[in-house]
C-alpha cells in the first residue's frame, strides 16, 4: 500500500514535471517564431519596434534596419546591448555591420565633396572594424573595409609636447607619414 502511493506520487510528480517543460518548450517556440517573423519584417523593410531585452539576432536585425537607413544614433544603444550578451559572433557581425553602414555615408559625403562630415564617420568606422577584428581576427571583410578606410582618413601619431618646440627627429617622424604627391620623374 505505502509503495503504492509513493510510486503514483513520483508518476504525479514526474506528470507535472514533464507538462512544466513541455509548456517552457512550446513557449520558447511561439517566442522564436514571434522573433523570426519580426526579423523577416526588419529585412524586407518594414519597421519592427524590439525590446530592450530582445534575442540578440533580432537586435542585429533591427541595427542592421537602422544602420542601412543612417540612423546611426538610435543604432549604436543597441550595439551597446548586443555587447551586453556576450555572444561574439553576433556582436563582431553588429559591430562590422555599423562600421560598414557609417563608411558607406562617409563615401556618400565624400562623392559630393563634403570632408568635414565625412571625416568623423570613416574613423568610427576604422574603430568599429578594429572592434570587430578584436573579436573575430579571421573577419576578413572587416580586414579590407579597414583597409579602404585607412585610406581615406590617415591615423597620425601623436606627439606629446607641453609647448616647447618639437624636436628636429619628431618632426621628420610625421613626415614620412604625411600623404603627399611625390616629386621628380615616374
Amino acid at each position: 500500500m505505502r509503495t503504492e502511493r509513493l510510486l503514483l506520487l513520483v508518476t504525479l510528480l514526474l506528470l507535472v514535471v514533464s507538462l512544466g517543460a513541455a509548456g517552457w518548450f512550446g513557449l520558447r517556440l511561439v517566442q522564436d517564431r514571434l522573433a523570426n517573423a519580426d526579423i523577416a519584417a526588419l529585412a524586407s523593410g518594414r519597421d519592427v519596434p524590439v525590446d530592450a531585452d530582445a534575442r540578440p539576432a533580432l537586435l542585429l536585425a533591427r541595427l542592421s534596419f537602422l544602420a542601412t537607413r543612417d540612423r546611426f544614433e538610435e543604432a549604436q544603444p543597441l550595439v551597446n546591448r548586443i555587447l551586453a550578451t556576450g555572444d561574439t559572433p553576433i556582436v563582431a557581425t553588429a559591430l562590422y555591420d555599423l562600421a560598414n553602414a557609417r563608411l558607406r555615408a562617409a563615401l556618400s559625403h565624400l562623392e559630393i565633396n563634403e570632408i568635414d562630415p565625412a571625416v568623423p564617420l570613416v574613423r568610427l568606422a576604422k574603430e568599429g572594424y578594429r572592434r570587430a577584428l578584436g573579436l573575430d581576427p579571421g573577419l576578413w571583410d572587416a580586414k579590407y573595409n579597414l583597409d579602404i578606410a585607412m585610406r581615406l582618413v590617415r591615423d597620425f601619431p601623436q606627439i606629446e609636447t607641453s609647448g616647447e618646440d618639437l624636436p628636429p627627429e619628431a618632426a621628420k617622424r610625421l613626415w614620412t607619414d604625411l600623404p603627399g604627391v611625390p616629386q621628380g620623374l615616374p
